[in-house]
């Protein structure tokens, strides 16, 4: 992967170059491990939001998504009606797409269904993070065993919209992998992050 110089000097993944917003993201969030249920279900929720899209869109619009879908809180989300999709489908600041809204809903529920099973969301998705070896190189890969695991088990449990290359970006933005480029200022910092769990 390129690398980009940032205002500071410093390099950083080439896809930080995209503006201000996503250079913040990606040296505030990328990468960084998360444990929190709320922030690990919006983050596979937005990534399904995502698909056939760009990230900086989704990125945009995220403060909104965070309003319309209850700050992502799978118990509240879990109880949406066909009316509130109907809603949501007329909220020109979000990605107006019935499947992918009905997904978010649907996902919730089966959220719930997993935290009861596994304790926690984090619980369960800390359990699919790659082994050592499994990605060869940072910024090289777009899906991974694991992520084709994770997602196909996601889709026995009746998860909607979570296919491999989506498992696969969800891992990176959580942290389950360290994929910036090598060479990248902020990938020390996540390996810093991850290990001092």
């Amino acid at each position: 992967m390129d690398l980009y110089v940032a205002p500071d000097g410093q390099p950083r993944c080439g896809w930080a170059a995209d503006g201000p917003l996503m250079l913040g993201y990606h040296d505030t969030e990328w990468g960084f491990p998360v444990h929190d249920d709320h922030r690990l279900f919006e983050k596979v929720s937005l990534e399904g939001f995502q698909s056939g899209l760009s990230w900086r869109t989704i990125l945009t619009k995220r403060p909104a998504f965070r309003e319309v879908f209850e700050g992502f809180d799978p118990a509240r989300v879990a109880l949406f009606t066909d009316d509130d999709v109907e809603r949501l489908l007329t909220d020109a600041r979000i990605i107006r797409h019935r499947g992918k809204i009905e997904a978010v809903v649907n996902n919730a529920a089966r959220a719930l269904e997993l935290m009861d099973d596994a304790g926690s969301l984090a619980e369960y998705f800390w359990t699919w993070a790659p082994p050592a070896g499994e990605i060869v190189a940072p910024a090289t890969m777009t899906t991974s065993p694991s992520s084709i695991a994770m997602a196909k088990d996601l889709k026995k449990r009746g998860w909607k919209f979570v296919g491999p290359t989506t498992a696969f970006a969800f891992m990176q933005a959580m942290g389950l992998i360290n994929d910036h480029a090598e060479g990248c200022t902020t990938r020390g910092a996540v390996e810093e992050a991850r290990h001092r769990l």
